[in-house]
């Protein structure tokens, strides 16, 4: 479990840095709470518990990779965005009433 949760952190932090690179704010501040995160859930000990939080770690590093892009201010006044291939055929699956239910 321990070298799951080492894959699953530096795979959140290697989203991270690629989603926000250039804006130090962005990369400081996610890679704190990449790190809260995971101390926050140090002591569990659960196998379903742990299972349940690896999925967490890999649908969000999966979410930041694809759905996150960063737009930077052109000359003219706009925001332009640079789309990689990994965001090619990104979708977001809009959650249905039961499960925003059970996640309050």
């Amino acid at each position: 479990m321990v070298t799951e949760a080492l894959i699953a952190y530096r795979s959140l932090l290697r989203a991270t840095r690629k989603s926000f690179a250039g804006d130090s704010v962005m990369l400081n501040a996610s890679a704190s709470e990449v790190r809260k995160k995971f101390e926050e859930n140090r002591h569990v000990t659960s196998q379903t518990e742990i299972q349940r939080l690896l999925e967490e770690a890999r649908e969000a590093s999966d979410f930041i990779s694809t759905m996150i892009v960063q737009a930077k201010l052109n000359e003219r006044g706009g925001y332009e965005m640079k789309l990689g291939q990994e965001h090619a055929g990104a979708t977001l699956d809009v959650p249905s009433e039961e499960i925003l239910k059970k996640s309050v």
